[in-house]
């Protein structure tokens, strides 16, 4: 039976068809980040291990913030050696905000000073990148 005839692929289609038009109404809009803020640690201890330690501490500590439209968190990719990849960091945070003061609560929300309280001691060090995102 050729592919398109298959009614097993043909329900797979229309399914996918019919969750990609529901994933959100037509006249709703997905809220627009204003400000990202992007952080890049390097561990004293950067092992496999450690890494996914600070990586788990993001998610359970500040995914969850009032005004976050965007919240990740990871590891570096090691295999990725372009001469503009930075290899000088283990740990990635990216949080992107409704707007200014949404990022100005979360820099002295309780949990995100509990974080910084739990984790600094393995901190060699901490780059952070505030940036206003441009809209087109």
């Amino acid at each position: 039976m050729p592919p398109m005839t298959n009614p097993a692929c043909s329900l797979l289609i229309l399914l996918s068809l019919a969750l990609c038009s529901c994933a959100m109404p037509s006249n709703q809009k997905a809220p627009t980040a204003k400000l990202a803020h992007d952080v890049y640690f390097t561990l004293n201890d950067n092992s496999p291990a450690m890494q996914q330690r600070l990586v788990a501490a993001c998610h359970e500590r500040l995914a969850g913030l009032a005004g976050i439209v965007f919240f990740a968190a990871g590891t570096r990719t090691p295999d990725l050696q372009r001469e503009v990849n930075d290899q000088g960091y283990d740990v990635s945070l990216h949080v992107y905000f409704a707007d200014r003061p949404s990022h100005d609560a979360y820099q002295t929300a309780p949990s995100h000073l509990q974080f910084i309280a739990e984790n600094k001691a393995n901190w060699k060090a901490v780059r952070v990148f505030d940036s206003d995102l441009a809209r087109r």
